[in-house]
């Protein structure tokens, strides 16, 4: 396997992409976008770095995209322990993971389809740049990849079974409906009322939903933000769309930024077969 990092001149300046070969590719490629609520991530991170190579070492083509990041607030950097920054607002992120993947099925580095992922907020970046397509004529991606996505911008509280588990691990109980709406506000510059379904995917109707990918969606068992990653599963099957989703067990948000963690590579593998049986057909 061969990563390498490419610049491309992508919709608001420069765009790097980090692209890994596999030793036998296999057919399919994978655009990939990391999570880090919009603000934080980056390509060496393990859920870039490390998820990229292992699906690579499966024979995968990924492109995983380092998309530009909204702003990281005094007060965020402070909790965090690190550097405050200006960032870049909706619809930059979104608008360059769209053109990522158009750049990728036009690119030849894989035979195809060509499947789009990412994890958390990259799992939402995902989501609205498969609308963002299908909205524009395409591609469309022949996949949705989706970890932990968070979708909703105004989110609904957990039933009584994940509130017991969050209670009883305060640690994992980082994202409830005050603060994903916050880092939704972050991300757009404004209110998250009025913003479009490419920004809060989770606000598609049953008609936006109609083109959507096939998909495969891994949530977090003790998670807050699988409430949203559930609702928009429910969304697709109501919309008549093809939905595997499932939780992995034991875990908290972000188990793939953890490649010690054997459920990271039980959910790479669940993905990878997926994307792996894309080979043969249309692209």
């Amino acid at each position: 396997m061969v990563a390498t990092d490419r610049t491309l001149d992508g919709p608001h300046g420069p765009l790097v992409v980090r692209v890994y070969t596999p030793s036998t590719p296999a057919g399919p490629g994978l655009v990939w976008l990391h999570g880090g609520g919009f603000a934080g991530g980056d390509l060496d991170m393990p859920e870039a770095d490390w998820v990229s190579a292992q699906f690579a070492e499966r024979g995968i083509v990924v492109v995983s995209v380092d998309y530009q990041r909204a702003p990281v607030p005094p007060e965020w950097a402070a909790a965090s322990g690190i550097e405050p920054s200006s960032g870049v607002r909706y619809p930059v992120a979104s608008e360059e993971a769209a053109f990522a993947f158009r750049w990728a099925t036009e690119s030849g580095l894989a035979e195809g389809p060509w499947a789009l992922g990412g994890a958390s907020a990259g799992g939402n970046l995902a989501a609205g740049a498969a609308l963002r397509l299908a909205r524009s004529g395409g591609p469309i991606p022949a996949l949705a990849v989706l970890a932990y996505p968070t979708l909703h911008a105004v989110q609904a509280e957990p039933d009584a079974a994940l509130r017991a588990a969050l209670d009883a691990d305060p640690a994992a109980d980082t994202f409830g409906p005050d603060a994903v709406r916050g880092m939704y506000e972050n991300y757009l510059g404004g209110s998250a009322d009025t913003a479009e379904i490419f920004a809060v995917p989770g606000n598609a109707t049953a008609g936006d939903l109609a083109d959507f990918p096939p998909t495969i969606m891994i949530n977090d068992e003790v998670d807050q933000l699988r409430v949203s990653g559930e609702a928009f599963a429910a969304a697709l099957l109501a919309a008549g769309r093809d939905i595997d989703v499932s939780t992995e067990p034991g875990t908290r948000h972000g188990h793939l930024n953890d490649p010690e963690n054997p459920a990271a590579t039980a959910s790479l593998t669940r993905f990878a077969a997926r994307i792996l049986a894309l080979k043969g057909t249309p692209s």
